[in-house]
């Protein structure tokens, strides 16, 4: 098979720790030939490592012809610069999240992307996520009935002092981790209308000048209520998922998932009886439920982010649909551009 030859900018968590990693795991579809960092150190590690070229500046970077992909994890700030020198310079693009840091910049993205040719994609991997993969299965199969209410919770407690603390960076966490859930919500709420959203955020223990407490509900006419939290400040964590609907529910966590529903034909036919109720007692009644359990995160699923790197080699070499498209992660910008007009941060 004929490998992507890549090249990295950016070798920080993002660059060296998560793309570095998965693309040396499958070295029959992609090649590391360059990378670009201004800590030497860095470079000289990714140097040994891949036996690559290095560059400290990224306009020499986008030079080297043999560089066919550009993944952007540099600084949050330089995302939408970094990515459209790049696709102007005839290379396709992986794109760290957030995708920019306004929606302006976003789109000028996408419209570089349709001018170029090339292709444009955001590193949305958790839409790969095995308990978000389960969950929107057991949502979209029906059996829970109507979706009336979907809480998502990333509960956390801990100070932060590195760059992405900083609003200059374009830090804070509803730029750095709200794109991974406001990316799920979208995909939960569905595309038949644009919610209403409340945002609330605050600065609770982080050192920096961005928020780290963030609270989302978006809200429409014909989809669920998505509510969503993402915080540094809750030392009694809730699990990650719980969803409400008429014919069941679903709560867990990443790794273990439980949900409960029954047949509502089930159910003796009730009409409503305004006689005073036996014993002055409220309704009771017993449900039929069928309850299953799900085990998450084996071997093969813990590596879940590995898939997004094989979906885009089926869509650079064999013309395949791109999985991640930039207009829907589009949408995640416009969610993360209200909520900061909402917010006043």
């Amino acid at each position: 098979m004929e490998k992507i030859k890549v090249g990295i900018a950016g070798l920080g968590r993002s660059g060296w720790s998560i793309h570095a990693n998965l693309l040396s795991q499958i070295p029959n579809l992609y090649q590391i030939v360059a990378v670009c960092d201004p800590d030497e150190k860095r470079r000289k590690e990714a140097k040994e490592k891949f036996n690559c070229r290095d560059y400290i500046d990224f306009d020499e970077f986008l030079k080297d012809e043999d560089i066919e992909l550009v993944i952007v994890a540099t600084l949050s700030n330089l995302h939408a610069e970094h990515t459209i020198k790049a696709l102007k310079s005839g290379k396709n693009v992986v794109c760290e999240k957030p995708m920019a840091t306004n929606l302006k910049d976003a789109d000028e993205m996408i419209k570089t992307s349709k001018e170029t040719g090339k292709i444009l994609t955001i590193f949305q991997n958790r839409r790969y996520a095995p308990d978000f993969l389960k969950v929107k299965e057991i949502i979209d199969s029906g059996i829970l009935g109507r979706i009336v209410l979907i809480k998502m919770l990333w509960h956390g407690f801990g100070r932060r002092w590195d760059w992405q603390t900083l609003k200059k960076y374009g830090g804070g966490t509803l730029n750095n981790t709200g794109p991974h859930m406001i990316d799920q919500a979208l995909q939960l709420f569905g595309e038949r209308e644009e919610p209403e959203i409340f945002c609330h955020m605050e600065r609770t223990l982080t050192l920096g000048d961005a928020e780290d407490h963030v609270k989302i509900i978006l809200k429409g006419k014909s989809s669920p209520m998505m509510d969503l939290e993402i915080t540094s400040c809750c030392c009694y964590p809730s699990e990650n998922w719980l969803v409400m609907a008429t014919n069941g529910g679903l709560k867990g966590t990443f790794t273990e998932l439980k949900w409960k529903y029954f047949n509502p034909d089930d159910l003796p036919e009730r009409k409503v009886d305004e006689k005073p109720t036996p014993d002055r007692s409220y309704n009771v009644e017993q449900i039929p439920w069928k309850e299953e359990q799900k085990w998450l995160f084996t071997e093969k699923d813990s590596n879940y982010q590995i898939n997004f790197y094989i979906d885009l080699y089926q869509t650079i070499k064999n013309k395949k649909l791109l999985k991640i498209t930039p207009e829907s992660v589009r949408r995640v910008m416009w969610v993360i551009e209200k909520c900061h007009q909402i917010a006043g941060i």
